[in-house]
């Protein structure tokens, strides 16, 4: 185990330029701040590179998280206060931070069931919005979510923190529309696109069978293409002068009208 005080050491020096997601991308790794989302990376089975202690600042019952996650001891380095302040991402921090390998899927990796529920993501841009989703995505058993044209980074801080680790038991894959909308009808996948110009209700529409959601960006909704290669639209109705809601809270009422409709 190692123990570092210095803030001016050359491995926080390197450990503070991964809060960057450029330099997170250009070394294939990612940072995951606090001990329950650590927990959740190892239980998917990341590979945990380094792990970052700060005694002083844990403040989980003793052997909670199993002998620093019995994680090897080489891979275990203690840091003071002030050095965790430095490296640490999120405020109230609980003393555990650690980097890890990137995980890599692709659209082949998703398990494509007999009736699989499948969230599609367009140019989604706040962190804590995709977050929100992937534990929707969790909650409703969601085969995947699919991202086209990404605006922020699938593994990012908040995106982690949000989803409460769910990111890491979730298949999320980056692929152009061109590529969704293939794989989709490969794999016989209905899209239900959710736009103001929606025909039907949300409720109205069949969800019970193999079936995508399809959402847009906080600020634009769906693309002009999005909105012509969807199977169907759809729209939740909503008063009058208000004609969007947040991406994470459409995603999950139609993901649960999608979940209700199968469980009955």
């Amino acid at each position: 185990m190692t123990v570092i005080s210095s803030r001016e050491n050359k491995i926080i020096k390197e450990l503070v330029r991964f809060k960057k997601a450029g330099f997170r991308k250009e070394n294939d790794l990612i940072i995951i701040d606090g001990a329950r989302e650590i927990s959740a990376a190892i239980a998917a089975g990341v590979n945990i590179q380094s792990l970052f202690c700060c005694p002083p600042l844990i403040k989980t019952a003793s052997g909670k998280y199993g002998n620093f996650f019995g994680l090897d001891q080489e891979k275990i380095i203690t840091v003071s206060p002030a050095v965790f302040e430095r490296i640490c991402y999120k405020e109230n921090p609980d003393g555990f931070f650690a980097t890890a390998s990137s995980p890599r899927k692709s659209l082949s990796d998703i398990k494509s069931k007999n009736q699989p529920l499948i969230i599609i993501l367009e140019r989604v841009e706040k962190p804590g919005n995709l977050g929100a989703i992937l534990r929707t995505a969790h909650a409703v058993h969601a085969a995947a979510v699919i991202i086209n044209d990404s605006q922020t980074d699938i593994y990012n801080p908040n995106v982690i923190r949000a989803s409460e680790g769910y990111v890491f038991f979730q298949t999320v894959v980056c692929a152009t529309i061109e590529e969704t909308v293939k794989w989709l009808k490969e794999n016989k996948i209905k899209s239900f696109a959710a736009a103001t110009s929606g025909a039907k209700r949300y409720t109205e529409a069949d969800l019970n069978i193999p079936a995508a959601i399809v959402l847009g960006s906080e600020a634009d909704g769906l693309s002009a293409t999005w909105l012509k290669e969807a199977d169907q639209l759809i729209k939740i109705p909503m008063s009058e002068g208000l004609d969007s809601l947040n991406v994470s809270v459409a995603a999950a009422v139609i993901a649960f009208e999608a979940l209700r409709q199968r469980a009955v």
